[in-house]
């Protein structure tokens, strides 16, 4: 069985990481493979009241890594922690199937009470993005993504997105919707900012603007083209000043800044 594991676990590591050439490569390369191998061994212990043991076996992990993992965290299968320089996964955390964790995570406790749950519990599939900062005994919904440098204190529902600081959530499908009319303009406010700055919160206001006003601008050609139909009016040509219209994303995106 535990054979089993590590390969699913390996296996789940080539699949999400282009750079992985091989599953030597992995097995030797790769700190967060080695810190969950030694937390597989260190929460049993600590499980079992050899605190002392499992927390010797920790420390071993991060000075090997640079990742901390408290043993008595709970982490469930392919959990991949890519690169994971300056991971630190508190004691009552919790983290669910298929998660992926980037560099710089901490999943940490506001709480200073011992024996209660301090630490944060992700639900399967979720994506915690470099530097993000989850405090507190919350949970984050299944599919949920935190972006990177976010710091998430308050539960983040599942398929939702929580980005900036502190935290704002967005729901599934309004941020479906503005990257869809994002990337008809070729262009997305998320290539600017990942933070809540004012130029991102106004680039955010145009785009679900231009989401409300395409349906209106439809509406209004069509009467135009009703009327021109009617009049008969000579050299008229329904449509020509749409034509001519273009939306000068690259100009816009130089006002503000790459």
């Amino acid at each position: 069985m535990w054979i089993r594991r590590t390969n699913s676990y390996i296996q789940s590591i080539l699949e999400r990481d282009p750079a992985a050439r091989s599953r030597w490569d992995v097995i030797f390369s790769y700190p967060g493979f080695h810190a969950l191998a030694l937390h597989r061994i260190a929460h049993p212990l600590w499980k079992a009241g050899w605190t002392w043991l499992a927390r010797w076996i920790s420390h071993w992990g991060r000075w090997l890594t640079g990742i901390e993992i408290h043993p008595g965290a709970v982490i469930g299968r392919r959990v991949f922690i890519d690169h994971g320089m300056g991971v630190v996964i508190g004691e009552t955390a919790e983290i669910g199937d298929d998660c992926t964790i980037y560099q710089g995570v901490t999943l940490g406790g506001t709480s200073l009470l011992k024996g209660t749950k301090r630490h944060p519990t992700l639900g399967k599939g979720v994506i915690v993005g470099a530097n993000a900062q989850v405090l507190g005994g919350f949970v984050v919904g299944d599919g949920a993504k935190i972006g990177s440098g976010a710091v998430v204190t308050k539960p983040v529902p599942a398929g939702a997105t929580a980005i900036g600081n502190p935290a704002r959530v967005i729901q599934a499908e309004d941020e479906t919707q503005r990257e869809e009319v994002a990337g008809q303009m070729d262009f997305s406010a998320y290539g600017v900012t990942q933070s809540d700055d004012p130029v991102s919160l106004a680039l955010r206001g145009l785009i679900d603007n231009a989401a409300s006003h395409e349906h209106q601008v439809a509406l209004l050609w069509l009467a135009i083209e009703q009327l021109s139909a009617q009049a008969k009016a000579p050299g008229c040509v329904p449509g020509e000043a749409a034509l001519q219209e273009t939306f000068e994303a690259e100009r816009l995106t130089n006002l503000i800044g790459k």
